[in-house]
């Protein structure tokens, strides 16, 4: 019992050994490649030998029927004693010849053949008749061509064995050269399978492990892109595009923390020192001090915090709006009114009546972002219009500033970019109000545009759809 159970354990192990998933990928290819040349010969194999069979054969029967009708002609003309000797005659197809009488007499046969008739002579008829078996008295392996005719000189029967052992010794050799043949053939189609895998893997296992090798010091590293122009070496660029985001992404998160901490800085800055004072000196920490120092700088730290929340939640799952019916002149409108309070410059707006779906406050912070981002750069002027055209809602914000020059006017919409970086933090700005812009407008699948001012300056329009669901899914 315990012999039996080793013997199990032990063809268990086996087995194990053998299964096709604990192989690499070059020997599992090998053998399935193997395998099915295996199978393709042996089935193409038996194909072929039984084609190349029933072809020889076919060559068998055909001699002998000739020599039927060759035979056949001889008694037409001449007497079974008269027949001439090569009719009777064997060679390496023909192994017997018999002319029988109507009654069963053997007239004339071939010198290898007895007396008794090779087939049953109830079984010939007056069409010729191929492949016949002979009787368990004939001698050897033969097919019989036979056929009975009628001449001036009486009715005989003609039989011709034509032997097969010729045939099955040639296609016996071949099926064994095709035996011998076929592990050859199988073994060089699984080596040159695991080599040409091996090979192609080597260019994968390359990639891998510089791959593996890059770290997040060393983000630049790109994986060798083989020669050629096939899976492995798309499979390479692929891999270094993928690398090349993931790198830039590093980079602007990079930015980003370093950015912000700039910015947060700042204001922080200016609380502690307002408080040092204020510590070391208790007497001016008065009305005037809170008023002009510490609630303007937690108020810009605290915009700063809920812009760079926005685009956080933006970057993670998109901005969830609700939409609703909206009036956008109403909120272009109310916008200016409150610019025209803080800013000395003169705002201008005409505004046509347009009803939109969209998020209400989004909208809103959208068209005072853009109106404080005219007011810090502008000289005098800031022009406002709302229209509607070919289903899209209009909102233009133009300034008779500096202008933006073209190849920047892609970039201002990137996250704390500012082209006078100065003026602009020294003005509140902190380089996030664009790229909120632009959050918002995708949101509502909209689109932004710069231009240049008639007369000098920007003019940045955006179109919304107005009849635009924003999707709450971004």
């Amino acid at each position: 019992m315990n012999e039996a159970a080793l013997s199990k354990s032990g063809l268990s192990r086996l087995l194990s050994r053998l299964r096709l998933p604990h192989w690499s990928i070059a020997a599992r290819s090998a053998f399935i490649a193997g395998a099915v040349v295996f199978v393709a010969l042996a089935v193409a194999g038996a194909a072929l030998t039984g084609v190349f069979y029933r072809t020889l054969i076919a060559g068998v029967d055909a001699a002998a029927a000739a020599r039927v009708r060759d035979v056949s002609a001889g008694l037409i003309e001449d007497a079974p004693a008269d027949l001439d000797d090569p009719l009777l005659a064997t060679d390496q197809r023909i192994d017997a010849v018999q002319v029988i009488a109507h009654d069963g007499t053997v007239l004339r046969r071939s010198d290898s053949i007895s007396d008794n008739p090779l087939v049953p002579l109830d079984q010939v008829g007056d069409r010729l008749r191929t492949g016949m078996s002979p009787t368990a008295s004939a001698d050897g392996d033969m097919r019989v061509s036979a056929q009975s005719i009628s001449t001036p000189k009486g009715s005989f029967v003609v039989l011709v064995a034509g032997g097969d052992e010729a045939v099955e010794s040639t296609v016996r050799t071949a099926v064994i050269f095709l035996l011998l043949a076929a592990p050859v053939v199988v073994a060089v189609a699984a080596a040159a399978t695991y080599r040409l895998v091996r090979r192609s893997l080597g260019s994968v296992d390359a990639m891998r492990a510089r791959v593996a090798a890059i770290s997040s010091s060393e983000s630049a590293e790109r994986v060798p892109v083989p020669p050629g122009r096939d899976e492995i070496s798309a499979l390479a660029v692929t891999m270094n595009d993928m690398l090349d985001r993931i790198e830039a992404g590093h980079v602007a998160q990079r930015q980003f923390v370093g950015d912000a901490s700039h910015e947060l800085r700042s204001p922080l800055t200016a609380i502690i020192s307002a408080l040092d004072v204020a510590v070391a000196h208790p007497e001016l920490l008065d009305i005037e001090l809170a008023r002009d120092t510490l609630v303007p700088e937690a108020q810009r730290m605290r915009a700063l915090v809920e812009d760079l929340l926005l685009l956080a939640r933006a970057d993670e799952r998109g901005l969830a709006f609700h939409p609703d019916q909206i009036r956008l002149d109403e909120i272009a409108t109310g916008e200016v009114i409150r610019l025209r309070r803080t800013c000395p410059h003169t705002v201008h707006i005409a505004a046509d009546p347009v009803e939109l779906c969209g998020d209400g406050p989004a909208l809103s912070r959208l068209v005072r972002n853009l109106l404080d981002n005219a007011a810090r750069h502008a000289t005098s002027r800031i022009d406002v219009t709302v229209t509607s055209r070919d289903g899209q809602a209009i909102l233009t914000v133009a300034d008779d500033g500096p202008g933006i020059p073209p190849a920047d006017r892609q970039r201002v919409f990137d996250r704390f970019v500012r082209l006078d970086t100065s003026r602009s933090r020294r003005g509140g700005g902190s380089g996030l109000g664009l790229s909120i812009v632009a959050e918002i407008v995708a949101a509502h699948d909209g689109d932004i545009s710069i231009a240049d001012r008639p007369g000098g300056g920007t003019a940045m329009t955006v179109q919304v759809p107005l009849a635009n669901t924003p999707d709450s899914n971004r």
